[in-house]
């Protein structure tokens, strides 16, 4: 993936649902297994907003504004199911969320408000990457290792992460969803 370039005075960063152990483990595992030359700069997350240039003068209002996000919408669970593919539009590879998805659209649609508005490049699909910018055959032989993966996690925060000069992705700040939960008319959370 191409990323932005920042300017002297900016940050790129992303907004995320960071995929916590034993998932993580096994989904970067998986990914770097593919070849994928991204595979060693980021954890295993479903994307909210980013990469995006962000000035460093402006990340106390984008703070603000995830707090304020954050404080408004509540834990909620996740279940990667299966994976699915954008090819051909976009040579990637997923594990799909089976649950989950409407929550996910929710803080993409909040977090893509204020100082964090932009224009989409592609419609908003939550989805856990697996492998992007390999060869057919890579792409093949992830989506089918991880065709059986199932795991659940429940989601307590947005987490911000910046991309470092180095081209890693680094957590700088986690927010935790404090707002009420979401339950469903048999007394459940989705």
């Amino acid at each position: 993936m191409t990323l932005p370039a920042p300017g002297p005075d900016e940050v790129v960063l992303g907004v995320v649902v960071t995929v916590p152990e034993p998932h993580a483990g096994l989904l970067a595992a998986a990914r770097l297994a593919s070849g994928d030359p991204e595979a060693a700069t980021i954890a295993p997350h479903v994307t909210l907003v980013g990469p995006v240039v962000v000035a460093r003068e402006a990340l106390a209002d984008v703070d603000a504004h995830l707090e304020a996000i954050a404080a408004a919408h509540g834990p909620f669970v996740v279940h990667l199911r299966g994976t699915g593919t954008f090819r051909p539009v976009s040579p990637v590879v997923f594990v799909a969320l089976a649950r989950g998805i409407a929550d996910c659209e929710q803080l993409e649609l909040a977090t893509r408000r204020g100082p964090l508005a932009g224009p989409l490049r592609f419609p908003y699909h939550p989805h856990v990457t697996v492998a992007q910018e390999v060869d057919d055959d890579a792409l093949d032989a992830v989506e089918q290792k991880l065709a059986d993966f199932d795991g659940t996690f429940e989601v307590t925060t947005l987490d911000r992460y910046v991309n470092d000069e180095d081209g890693v992705w680094r957590p700088v700040r986690s927010f935790a969803l404090t707002g009420p939960a979401h339950i469903t008319p048999d007394g459940t959370r989705p």
